[in-house]
Parts: structure tokens; sequence; C-alpha cells
């Protein structure tokens, strides 16, 4: 396993500030299970973003478009519940409210 620098990061982020919130956000959704871009050599979240970053992998706008999506999923499976559970109220007679 390869360190990581900044400054292997830096070549592909603007600065350190962006550096930082980039490797969050990624971290935070390998760490709530999203796939990762690179083959997984038991690093922790934070290390693999990092990975991920220093092989020009990431962008804000991937990040951007990634969280849409999984906020996507989320609206249509509240969705897909909430028509299940009221065509199940409307079969079974009951009413809500």
């Amino acid at each position: 396993m390869a360190r990581i620098t900044v400054e292997d990061c830096l070549n592909h982020v603007d600065n350190r500030f962006d550096l930082v919130l980039l490797g969050t956000r990624r971290a935070r959704q390998l760490a709530g299970g999203s796939e990762p871009l690179l083959p997984w050599e038991n690093d922790k979240p934070t290390v693999m973003a990092l990975r991920e970053i220093a092989a020009g992998m990431l962008s804000a706008e991937f990040i951007a478009a990634t969280e849409q999506q999984e906020r996507n999923d989320d609206t249509k499976s509240l969705e897909q519940a909430l028509a299940e559970e009221l065509a199940g109220d409307l079969r079974g007679g009951k009413v809500s409210g």
C-alpha cells in the first residue's frame, strides 16, 4: 500500500480546502456502501477516498452526481413504500387521517 500525500491529491484538486471537502464527502459515501473506483486494499474509507483523488478519478461534479443519484434512489424507495402502504390501506378498508 503506497503512501498518499497531499501533494499527490493537489495535482487533481484546486486547493487544500477543496481536497478536505471532496475527501470527506467521498469517504462518507464509501463508508455508506458505495463502490470504490479502485481496488480496495484493506484501507479505511478516508484513505480510499484520497487514493481515488490522487488517481484523478474523482471530481466535485462526480460526487455531486453520485449524491443526487442516491437521493433519487431514496425518493423512489420512499414513494414505492408509500404507494404499497396506501394500496394496503385501501384494500383493507382503513382510512388514515
